[in-house]
């Protein structure tokens, strides 16, 4: 195994990129995390040209990230993150496979655009949010066996401009957020619409003292034992239309999570844009710790998991070698993160330590993932995650004992 790691990672500096002085290349397996090695893309044959662009929006016109580091260089930031060297980590023996038909393909069968979260109900039916273009379906349910039962569209849930983070509730209500279009929606175990937070197409601050309800950049959410609502907001601080904006309704233009109890009804907000410990740029992934209640963070960007009480008091940071791109607690109480563009699932403790991963890196090839997200298990302990950019849901199934 070290032979062939030596003879990849000679092959992609031959590719022409190179380590940096002293940077390590790989590292043993030690203190029971798994080995690790540094994955180093090999430059591009054609270099793009990068269009200058002073604001971009999508279909409806919500301007989208120009203005921090974290946006996508065509959109007019200046982060190549396509270009970074990724840590990987040895894999802890999962098998992957493609079980779920996706049904919206294209003329030559493939699927149209990716899949960013996927959910699991009480009965091992998957829930599959993909995106798509308006007027076709994004939202589908699978049985057991991995047939299609339910396909849920626009007249239900209206396009979703950005779709992003899914879960289901401890009712098997179902609820899917979309980061542009700055609304969260639950629906019953049917695919009936209950409920809506925030205002379609209508990008602001939460301030309960001016009855103003409205969400900015949601990225996932995730339920506290008492059926409580945490909802992660900010994909990246400073977005175009936020502080620059001139709306007064939307001033305030950092990642902040939002606490709601289980009936919708405001508890508390905190942010995360000032200096010292605690504090976040980007609000990717949330997760609740079903032992204590705390709230976990996603700090993607900044590769770091940031932890809070149940009632907003900070308690860690904790510095990571990878993207913190969602995070979910399985059935056991175990902690898992997906590393995003690293295209892993990694287990850790709650100290932050890898103690096993699954997933064979960054890439379009089998087992591989542009970006890993959100992920379910179902009741025998098989996981499954999207990839925002290719359209297919990975099933990786557990080592037999």
């Amino acid at each position: 195994m070290r032979a062939l790691g030596l003879l990849a990672t000679a092959a992609l500096l031959a590719g022409g990129a190179t380590l940096a002085p002293g940077q390590e290349s790989r590292g043993p397996a030690a203190d029971g995390s798994p080995a690790w090695f540094l994955q180093i893309p090999a430059p591009p044959a054609v270099t793009p040209a990068v269009p200058k662009r002073t604001t971009v929006t999508n279909e409806s016109g919500i301007a989208l990230c120009v203005h921090s580091t974290a946006c996508d260089p065509v959109h007019g930031g200046s982060a190549d993150r396509g270009a970074l060297a990724r840590v990987q980590w040895k894999q802890m023996g999962y098998v992957f496979s493609y079980p779920v038909p996706l049904p919206i393909t294209d003329d030559g069968g493939v699927y149209h655009s990716g899949v960013p979260a996927v959910a699991m109900d009480s009965k091992d039916n998957l829930w599959v949010f993909q995106r798509n273009v308006a007027g076709k379906p994004q939202l589908f349910e699978f049985n057991a066996s991995h047939k299609l039962i339910r396909t849920v569209g626009d007249d239900v849930i209206a396009h979703q401009e950005k779709a992003h983070g899914m879960a289901v509730d401890a009712h098997d209500n179902v609820w899917i957020v979309d980061a542009d279009g700055s609304t969260i929606k639950q629906l019953s175990p049917k695919g009936e619409l209950l409920k809506t937070i925030g205002v379609r197409n209508r990008r602001g601050d939460w301030n309960e003292t001016k009855g103003q309800r409205l969400l900015w950049q949601p990225m996932d959410l995730a339920f506290a034992p008492n059926g409580d609502i945490y909802i992660g907001e900010g994909h990246s601080n400073e977005s175009p239309n936020d502080v620059e904006s001139g709306d007064p309704a939307n001033t305030i233009g950092a990642a902040r999570i939002l606490h709601l109890d289980a009936s919708g009804k405001f508890i508390n907000q905190w942010f995360g844009n000032s200096v010292g410990q605690g504090k976040f740029s980007m609000a990717h992934g949330i997760g609740v710790d079903p032992r204590n209640g705390d709230v976990w963070i996603g700090d993607r960007e900044q590769y770091r998991l940031v932890v809070y009480s149940r009632d907003g008091k900070f308690k860690k940071t904790i510095q990571m070698r990878n993207l913190m791109c969602a995070i979910r607690f399985d059935s056991h109480g175990d902690l898992w993160v997906s590393s995003g563009q690293d295209g892993q699932l990694l287990r850790l403790d709650r100290n932050g330590k890898v103690l096993g991963a699954i997933g064979n890196g960054a890439g379009r090839g089998p087992g591989q993932a542009i970006e890993t997200t959100y992920m379910a298990w179902d009741s025998h302990a098989n996981v499954y995650t999207g990839d925002t950019s290719v359209g297919r849901v990975t099933q990786w199934s557990a080592p037999k004992k």
